[in-house]
Formats: structure tokens, C-alpha cells, sequence
């Protein structure tokens, strides 16, 4: 008796333990990374906490080539709630992670934890871009322009939703012309 107490109990965690699995999110077949460097302005997330409430979101790419693996020094800069707030930057490296795409990298902004960055979708002109996370805890929509068509911020919401992201959180990054 006393076993199975233990057995049910045991089924009983682990039960409670158990998470919905969703499949990897996939990445595109090949970036070029000397086309993908350069300004990105965040047109829409769902943030982490550092992101909540940042207006003039731009991501700047560098590329740095040489070494055993390519990486791609980071500068995001931001106002804080209000465009007329001061300029914040915040600085990290990624480092491609999947050679074959250049589609999956790791972002380190603290030593020695590097976050995950999987660009999920990209335009063919390199003119948009969705960078997502297999955890779908965080998203991004980004555009080389300060705004999108209101067909491309749908369409973006749409392909966020079949990632398995809650297109309802989702954030529109309000974005100046010409900010920078």
C-alpha cells in the first residue's frame, strides 16, 4: 500500500510538472550576414523587461569576422516611455551559433549567459525581419524603415501567430522619422 501511495503521488507531480511542448521554431534556410548588419527599428515585440515601455527602439548590427565564429557587436538604443526622455544604449555581442544559416545565434549581454536569437523569418530584400525565441517568451518585428504598411504589420502579426506566440501581446513600438 504503502508503494502505491508513493507511485500516485509521484504521477501526481510529475503531472502537475508537465508543460505544453511546442515543435522548435524554424529559421530561414541562409542570411547573408553582410546584408543583415546595419539599423533595425523595433516596430513591434513582446519585450522582456529592459524593452517595457521603449519608444525609438533602433538594433544596430556590426559584424565582426575573423575569428573561429562570426560575431555581430550589438548597440540598442532607446528613449525610455517618452521620445523626448533621454537616449539610453545598451551594448552585447551575438555569435552565430548555426554556421550552415547564420540563422540562430546567441546574444550575451552579461558573461557568461548568451539568450537565444533564432531569425525566423526575413524579407527577400532584407527589408523586414522576425526574430523569435523557442521558450515564446519574447518576439520581435523589426523594419529597416521607422514604420511598416499597415498590410505588413498584419502579415507580421500573422506569422508571429503561427509561431505559436499570443498575437494579442504583442507591442507596437511607437517610432519617430528620422530619430536617429
Amino acid at each position: 500500500m504503502h508503494v502505491r501511495s508513493l507511485l500516485l503521488l509521484i504521477s501526481v507531480a510529475l503531472a502537475g510538472c508537465a508543460t505544453t511542448t511546442q515543435p522548435p521554431i524554424a529559421t530561414v534556410a541562409h542570411v547573408d550576414l553582410q546584408r543583415y548588419v546595419g539599423d533595425w527599428y523595433v516596430i513591434a515585440n513582446i519585450p522582456p523587461w529592459i524593452e517595457k515601455g521603449a519608444v525609438d527602439s533602433i538594433e544596430h548590427y556590426d559584424l565582426k569576422t575573423g575569428g573561429e565564429t562570426p560575431e555581430i557587436p550589438t548597440t540598442f538604443t532607446y528613449h525610455e516611455k517618452r521620445p523626448d526622455a533621454p537616449l539610453r544604449t545598451l551594448h552585447s555581442t551575438a555569435y552565430v551559433v548555426d554556421r550552415q544559416s547564420n540563422a540562430e545565434w546567441g546574444v550575451q549581454f552579461i558573461w557568461p549567459f548568451k539568450a537565444e536569437y533564432l531569425i525566423a523569418w526575413l524579407a527577400d530584400d532584407y527589408s523586414q525581419v522576425i526574430v523569435a525565441r523557442n521558450k515564446r517568451d519574447y518576439v520581435w518585428y523589426l523594419s529597416r524603415t521607422p514604420s511598416v504598411s499597415d498590410a505588413d504589420l498584419e502579415a507580421a502579426r500573422m506569422r508571429i501567430a503561427r509561431m505559436g506566440y499570443d498575437p494579442g501581446k504583442l507591442n507596437i513600438v511607437p517610432q519617430r522619422q528620422n530619430h536617429r
